[in-house]
């Protein structure tokens, strides 16, 4: 895997960290809360060859600012426009993962015209059920709880103990592993303060407060690919297929026994089910 240099551009007065790699049709990579761009560096090294691959992290994540403000899908959705008309792209296919799927859709609805396709992975906006750490951070004193669990103090001994699981040959599956990455950088406030707006923005106390049902009225007029993990257990493999629902023409590939991050289960397979998916509406 070729090792990539992340940019950076200023866009309302913050910096934005992305990585922009390869020229052709622009493939645009969402991730999800607590993900970043880290998490589809194996697919843009895999797709750089045909397309312009974009894999930036959103506002409150990874290497970009966490301001105060508005962490809503819209408020995500005109960042990525922004990023768009920084490098001067007026057409994208939009990939998202979780809460990424749920800006992807956002994008979509607000932007129709930039959009040629959409894939969504374990997308968010499709159900109300969740899981319960996700709505767990809806409660008041949240932020208080998650300044101790993710401290130092108690960060530092766990990462031993699996520091020494992994010498005796154990060896942790992409869901826990990308979890894990994600919380460790709760340890700083910013990026606490992030997480709990972000998640606060689309979950309550009783699970996914936003439908893409909603908007999405009886189908969309453009190519889109859902894929799931038969093990997830952040959002259930049904919203897939309630999918169907409003999308009659989605395709949907239900990945066996993957959790809720099956193109890191098993990115190979992803990375040919995606160029599948754009050479066959390409052609």
């Amino acid at each position: 895997m070729v090792r990539m240099t992340p940019r950076t551009v200023v866009l309302h007065g913050h910096e934005l960290s992305y990585l922009d790699s390869g020229e052709g049709p622009a493939v645009l990579f969402i991730h999800g809360i607590l993900g970043s761009q880290r998490q589809w560096r194996h697919l843009v090294d895999e797709m750089d060859d045909e397309n312009r691959v974009l894999a930036p992290d959103l506002f409150g994540h990874g290497d970009s600012a966490k301001p105060m403000g508005d962490y809503s899908l819209s408020a995500h959705a005109a960042t990525m426009r922004d990023l768009l008309d920084h490098l001067g792209i007026d057409r994208v296919t939009l990939v998202g993962h979780s809460l990424g799927g749920g800006i992807a859709m956002q994008f979509y609805y607000l932007f129709p015209e930039r959009v040629e396709r959409l894939v969504l992975i374990a997308t968010g906006g499709l159900g109300r059920e969740v899981s319960v750490a996700l709505r767990s951070a809806t409660l008041p004193g949240a932020e208080q709880v998650l300044s101790v669990v993710a401290s130092a103090p108690i960060l530092g001994p766990v990462e031993m103990l699996g520091n020494a699981a992994a010498k005796l040959g154990w060896r942790p599956g992409p869901d826990l592993s990308a979890v894990w990455r994600g919380f460790t950088a709760l340890k700083e406030r910013e990026s606490r303060r992030a997480f709990l707006a972000t998640t606060r923005a689309v979950i309550d106390l009783g699970g996914q407060t936003i439908s893409a049902h909603d908007h999405l009225g009886d189908g969309l007029p453009i190519p889109v690919l859902i894929v799931w993990g038969t093990a997830d257990r952040i959002i259930p493999v049904a919203h897939a297929h309630n999918a169907k629902r409003s999308i009659p023409e989605c395709q949907v590939e239900i990945c066996e026994g993957a959790g809720h991050f099956p193109h890191l289960e098993d990115p190979d397979r992803f990375a040919a089910l995606l160029h599948e998916f754009i050479a066959a509406d390409a052609a």
